[in-house]
C-alpha cells in the first residue's frame, strides 16, 4: 500500500487523538468532538445484523515521500488569487509541473516526490492547467504553498466533448485540474507545526475569462435550465490502486473535490473547504471502489460530504471515521448503487448543518443512503457507529425513490444498522425517511441508541429494529422488531472548521 504503514490500527484512534466507543467508559476525543459511554446491553429479542469491518487493510497515518526526484520553485505572487489574461491563457506552471511528472514516474513499488516549494514568502502561488500524476509518484506541496487552476476553460477542453465552461444538454467537456493515473500515487502537501498545508484551489467563485460568470454559477444554471453545467474536477484516480491524499487543502472546487476508483485509496488529514452553496462540489466519491479509508479529515462543500457509488462497478470495503463535515448534503451512499455496495463502515463522525460562513446547503442531511429505480441495486451491511448531527434538516435518510428516478432497476437496502446518534438544533420541519422500494425488497434498518431532537419521519416498506430508539417508523408495509442492541447514546460537541 502506498504511503501508509502496514502496521495495526492504534485501538484509541489515530494522529489527532480520536477514539471509538467501545475502549472506554467515558473516553473524550482529544478534538473535543464527542464522548462516549457504555451501557449494559437488553435482554435479547432478535439478533441485530453482522456489524460491517470497512477496510481489509490495516491503515494508519500516511507518510510523505522521503525521496525527493525533481523540486519545482514558484515565481508567482498572485494576490487576490488572481492572474493576468496571457497567464490565465497560458498557464505558465503546467509545462514546468507536468515535465517533472513525466520524467519522474516509476516502474516499480517505490514512490517518489514532486514537490512543488515556495521562492519565498511572497512567491508561493503556481498558475496551471491539466496535470497527470504517473504511477510511484506524489505531487508534494510544501506547506503555505498554492496551486492554483487556470480559469481559462479552454485550458480543461476535451477534445469532440461539450464546450468547457458551459451549460449544455450534456456533460464531460473538461478533464481535471490533476488527474490520477497509475498505482501507488498520492497528492499529498507538508503540514507545519502551525497547523498550515499545502494548498490546491481551484478558483470556483472567481469569473471565468473574459466573462462575469464563475463556474459555479454555470452550475446553478445548469439546474434552472434542466441541463448540465461543464466544470473539471479538482483531482480524478482512475483505477489508481493504493492511491493517498494526506494533509492537504482542497478549497474553492468548480466541481467534484475528489473522485476515486480502484483498490487502495486512504485520505487522510484532507481539509476540503467550499461553500455549502456551491452546486454539485461533492467532497470525496469513492465509486466502484474497494478498500478505501476516509479518516481524520474536516469537509465543507455544496452537495455530498462522501458519496460511495456502486455504478458501473461494485464498492466494497470502506470506512469512514472520526471526520466532520459541514453544510454538507451528507455522508451518502448513491445514488448509483446497481453494481452493489457491501460492508462500509461509518463510525466517529459529526455533521453540521451549515458551513463556516453560516451558510446551509440545499439539502441538509446527516446519515443517507439514496437511490432509485433509475440505477439502484444491493446495499448491504452497512454500520454507522456513534454520529453526531446537528442544524440539519434530514437526520436519517434511506430513500429507494430517490428524485422519483424511474427505470429497471431494483435498489434493495438491507441489514443496515445505526448504532448511537445523536441530532439536537435541527431546523423547523425536520423529518427522517425509511423507504423501502416494495414489500418483496423491504428497508432492513436497525436502529440503536437513538435519540433525535426531531422525530417525525415518512416510513413504507421497511422491517426495523428497535433497541432505545426514540423514533419509531411506521406506515405501509412497516414493521418493527425489538432486537438485542448495545453501547449507548453519544455525547456531543462540535468542532469549528480549522482556520484556513
Amino acid at each position: 500500500m502506498s504511503r501508509t504503514s502496514r502496521k495495526p490500527r492504534p485501538a484509541t484512534g489515530a494522529r489527532r487523538g480520536l477514539t471509538t466507543a467501545a475502549t472506554a467508559t467515558a473516553t473524550v476525543l482529544a478534538t473535543g468532538a464527542l464522548l462516549f459511554a457504555n451501557t449494559t446491553t437488553a435482554a435479547a429479542t432478535a439478533p441485530v445484523p453482522a456489524r460491517a469491518t470497512g477496510d481489509t487493510r490495516t491503515v494508519s497515518e500516511p507518510r510523505v515521500p522521503t525521496t525527493v526526484c525533481a523540486k519545482v520553485t514558484s515565481g508567482l505572487a498572485m494576490p487576490g488569487r488572481t492572474a493576468g489574461t496571457a497567464a490565465e491563457t497560458t498557464p505558465p506552471d503546467t509545462s514546468r509541473i507536468q515535465s517533472h511528472l513525466d520524467s519522474c514516474a516509476q516502474s516499480g513499488s517505490a514512490q517518489v516526490a514532486v514537490e512543488l516549494s515556495a521562492a519565498d514568502t511572497s512567491r508561493t502561488a503556481f498558475l496551471t492547467g491539466p496535470l497527470t500524476v504517473h504511477k510511484g509518484e506524489v505531487l508534494l506541496l510544501d506547506s503555505g504553498v498554492t496551486l492554483y487552476g487556470s480559469l481559462d476553460p479552454a485550458t480543461y477542453q476535451v477534445s469532440g466533448k461539450p464546450t468547457c465552461g458551459t451549460v449544455a444538454t450534456d456533460s464531460g467537456g473538461c478533464r481535471p485540474l490533476i488527474t490520477v493515473s497509475g498505482a501507488d500515487a498520492g497528492v499529498e502537501a507538508v503540514r507545519s507545526g502551525s497547523g498550515g498545508q499545502g494548498r490546491i484551489d481551484g478558483r470556483g467563485d472567481l469569473a471565468l475569462l473574459g466573462t462575469s460568470t464563475t463556474w459555479w454559477d454555470l452550475a446553478t444554471q445548469a439546474k434552472n435550465q434542466g441541463k448540465k453545467q461543464n466544470n473539471p474536477r479538482m483531482i480524478q484516480a482512475d483505477s489508481s490502486d493504493d492511491f493517498t491524499l494526506y494533509d492537504i487543502d482542497l478549497v474553492n472546487s468548480p466541481n467534484f473535490h475528489v473522485y476515486y476508483s480502484g483498490n487502495g485509496f486512504t485520505a487522510w488529514g484532507v481539509r476540503i473547504k467550499t461553500p455549502a452553496t456551491a452546486r454539485n462540489t461533492d467532497g470525496i466519491d469513492p465509486a466502484g471502489a474497494t478498500n478505501v479509508t476516509i479518516a481524520d479529515s474536516y469537509i465543507q462543500d455544496g452537495d455530498d460530504g462522501i458519496a460511495i457509488k456502486g455504478g458501473s462497478a461494485a464498492a466494497r470495503n470502506i470506512t469512514v471515521e472520526n471526520n466532520h463535515f459541514y453544510g454538507t448534503h451528507g455522508i451518502s451512499i448513491g445514488s448509483e448503487t446497481n453494481s452493489g455496495v457491501t460492508n462500509v463502515l461509518f463510525e466517529n463522525n459529526t455533521l453540521t448543518g451549515v458551513d463556516s460562513s453560516g451558510n446551509a446547503g440545499g439539502s441538509t442531511n446527516g446519515i443517507r443512503i439514496k437511490s432509485s429505480p433509475a440505477n439502484g441495486g444491493t446495499v448491504k451491511q452497512v454500520t454507522y457507529d456513534n454520529t453526531c448531527l446537528t442544524r440539519l434538516k434530514y437526520p436519517l435518510v434511506f430513500d429507494t425513490h430517490y428524485s422519483n428516478g424511474t427505470g429497471s432497476y431494483t435498489p434493495y437496502f438491507t441489514d443496515i444498522v445505526v448504532n448511537g446518534v445523536r441530532s439536537t438544533g435541527s431546523v423547523s420541519g425536520a423529518t427522517s425517511t425509511f423507504v423501502g422500494l416494495d414489500s418483496a425488497h423491504p428497508l432492513g434498518l436497525t436502529l440503536e441508541n437513538v435519540s433525535l431532537d426531531a422525530t417525525a419521519s415518512t416510513a413504507s416498506y421497511a422491517n426495523v429494529g428497535l433497541y432505545a430508539s426514540d423514533i419509531t417508523p411506521s406506515g405501509t408495509g412497516v414493521s418493527t422488531t425489538a432486537v438485542s442492541g448495545g453501547g449507548s447514546v453519544p455525547s456531543c460537541s462540535f468542532p469549528s472548521f480549522p482556520g484556513l
